[in-house]
């Protein structure tokens, strides 16, 4: 069996990311991956400003009562800080020539005749925003490969940007074998099981960003396989299924990608999971996830979502950090030869925050991934005392 690292980084290596690149709106950016750097042509802020309300001085003439000589709202060009004066200024105005602080209105007493007093110590370039504290100009602010966010999208904003040259969506064509499937609303017939790998599958490539071509349940025959094969790879950059790519009779997928294109199909050494397929079929990547909706689930997460990422040109810089947080259960009867993926829920006991397994971990039990919010990872073999510091994935 081969490893989940080196499984993953077999898929990692094979990722072509799209080429193709579109110019989209800001508004329309959020969710995509950025093609190209984004670079600054201006300073942020573009000039110094006040960080508040309040009056702008020259920090030596502070301590005397001092004559308000101009008033700066945000948006306005203030003229020179008459000497021996205040400046009346908002927050994001800019600062006048020749001031060198500005005071918070609170500690601010406007006096009868219009003048100011201040009530504690004023000292130079206090409660001022200066050019360019943010981004200087030239600054690549946004790199490419980056999945744009809703601040990532305000950032370029904020330099003027009003589009942004983002990859294509990736397409994804999804079908599931078996005829024991049948759709949720229908009767449900003896030996029948409804199809539930297709309502978490596309609801998790459409949250990704991906356009989803979904041709639903297939007949477990290698020709209505391959006719939906050729039909998938005809419109779509990758293609998934779920179900078939083990080695039984009724099991067709494999045949059937062997016979329109080309097949790597894994033994992993992963729990829940094992057989994993990856090929090509024609211009489109296959993808075959096993067909127990648990063990699709996790494989999906561990090994077959940042091949997707990937493949959109995002730069998916290895595994995510693992947290190492204290179990909150044991495990005593570990898996001598795969990697374990324990479904597991984080909580707070005792002040602290700590594991909870889901109490059956069985491949079947579906119940499991809906209501855990991280993955523990278990090397081979390893077993689990209360209080253990595992490695923690959030889902």
């Amino acid at each position: 069996m081969q490893s989940v690292d080196q499984t993953r980084d077999w898929l990692l290596s094979q990722a072509r990311p799209l080429q193709t690149i579109e110019t989209v709106s800001l508004l329309d950016a959020a969710g995509r991956v950025l093609a190209a750097d984004v670079v600054a042509t201006l300073d942020v802020p573009p000039h110094d400003n006040s960080a508040m309300d309040g009056y702008a001085v020259r920090a030596a003439d502070a301590a005397n009562l001092l004559p308000v000589s101009q008033r700066i709202p945000a948006g306005s060009q203030p003229q020179p800080l008459a000497a021996a004066s205040a400046a009346r200024i908002f927050t994001g105005a800019p600062i006048p020539a020749d001031a060198d602080a500005v005071v918070m209105q609170e500690q601010a007493e406007l006096q009868d005749d219009g003048s100011v007093r201040f009530t504690a110590p004023v000292s130079a370039g206090q409660n001022i925003r200066r050019r360019g504290e943010d981004i200087a100009s030239g600054q690549v602010v946004l790199n490419a490969g980056r999945r744009l966010g809703d601040a990532d999208i305000g950032l370029a904003a904020s330099i003027g940007v009003a589009a942004l040259p983002v990859r294509q969506s990736l397409r994804v064509a999804v079908f599931f074998t078996g005829d024991e499937l049948v759709e949720p609303g229908q009767p449900l017939a003896a030996g029948k099981i409804y199809n539930s790998n297709r309502y978490w599958l596309v609801p998790a490539l459409r949250r990704l960003g991906c356009q989803v071509l979904d041709l639903g349940i297939v007949p477990d025959s290698l020709e209505a396989t391959r006719a939906a094969l050729r039909e998938a790879a005809a419109s779509a950059d990758v293609v998934m299924t779920c179900g078939g790519v083990s080695v039984g009779e009724e099991d067709h997928v494999k045949a059937a990608v062997e016979a329109e294109g080309e097949l790597q199909l894994w033994k992993i050494a992963i729990k829940p999971g094992k057989p994993l397929a990856s090929g090509r079929v024609a211009e489109a990547d296959f993808i075959g996830l096993p067909g127990n909706p648990v063990s699709g689930f996790v494989t999906y997460a561990v090994l077959v979502r940042d091949f997707l990422r990937a493949r959109m040109g995002e730069a998916v810089q290895g595994w995510p950090q693992a947290r190492q947080l204290p179990a909150a259960f044991e495990w005593n009867k570990p898996d001598t030869k795969r990697e374990e993926f324990l479904r597991v829920q984080l909580r707070e006991q005792g002040g602290q925050l700590v594991v909870s397994r889901y109490p059956n971990q069985g491949s079947g039990v579906l119940t499991s991934c809906a209501w855990a919010d991280a993955l523990v990872r278990l090397q081979p073999g390893q077993r689990v005392a209360l209080g253990d510091m595992v490695a923690v994935y959030p889902l």
